[in-house]
């Protein structure tokens, strides 16, 4: 399903084509060099430092079934219900501590939403959907993959190629065919000081 922004001027059209969609065909895999221009996107991602504070973790549905159906089962039964036929699942992961000092990094978290920012325009450019979402259990993913406390753990990621909508059902394909809609301009970005709307 293509389903474009309706922005207030053109932009670019890998951001306006970028959709967290839910139709994914199951019939589809993605190649491992596919996999690799994903990963290589989040990697020149901009941060801090150029600290590189993102770790993921990768799980390919169709090269490790078992590994990909842990990763599944870390989420709630809400995203489980579409994410069945996604190929590809990510876990996005922020360092709390600069790599080159050991010290507290703040910007840790900004700079890995960046990362997955990157990965899901890449996606949309090559004709994938990626999703992101917070609806996992965090704790239980931390212990199933063994991730060291000093890593927090961001949102999960599925990707993969869209399906004609009508493999979707009830809630899900109401939210599906809802209309895109964003805050006004005015309320989200400011001119020169707070609560001063950009024209």
């Amino acid at each position: 399903m293509h389903n474009p922004a309706i922005t207030q001027v053109p932009i670019d059209e890998t951001l306006a084509n970028r959709w967290s969609g839910r139709a994914y065909d199951a019939t589809k895999s993605i190649s491992h060099a596919q996999t690799i221009a994903l990963l290589e996107a989040a990697r020149w991602a901009p941060s801090c430092f150029g600290d590189q504070p993102w770790r993921f973790i990768v799980w390919d549905k169709n090269k490790d079934a078992a590994s990909w159906q842990q990763a599944f089962d870390c989420l709630v039964p809400g995203n489980q219900a579409w994410v069945k036929d996604s190929p590809l699942l990510l876990l996005t992961i922020a360092d709390t501590l600069f790599n080159h000092n050991g010290k507290p990094n703040r910007f840790g978290q900004y700079d890995t939403g960046a990362a997955a920012e990157n990965l899901c325009l890449q996606a949309s450019s090559m004709g994938l959907m990626a999703h992101q979402m917070g609806g996992f259990d965090a704790d239980k993913a931390r212990e199933v993959f063994a991730i060291p406390a000093q890593f927090n753990l961001m949102a999960m990621v599925s990707v993969g190629y869209p399906a004609d909508i009508a493999s979707l059902e009830g809630d899900i394909l109401s939210r599906e065919t809802a209309a895109r809609t964003r805050r006004p301009l005015n309320e989200l970005f400011f001119a020169g000081t707070w609560g001063k709307s950009v024209d």
